[in-house]
């Protein structure tokens, strides 16, 4: 098993930055106006790793 992508929802302050550079793993949540991710593994790395440093909450990480 490889790692996988986690977001912390409670810190998410759904700025859409993560959806907008990485949608085939992170979307936004209309009705609880944050991020949450579509597929925990198997993503393009570049773009989570994209995804993880854009982040203002830093609420996106890996976990093994």
């Amino acid at each position: 098993m490889g790692r996988r992508v986690v977001l912390d929802e409670e810190c998410c302050i759904g700025c859409g930055s993560c959806a907008e550079l990485c949608p085939e793993v992170f979307e936004m949540d209309e009705d609880a106006e944050k991020a949450r991710v579509l597929l925990t593994e198997g993503g393009d790395e570049e773009c989570i790793e994209e995804s993880i440093a854009t982040c203002p909450e830093e609420c996106i990480s890996w976990e093994d």
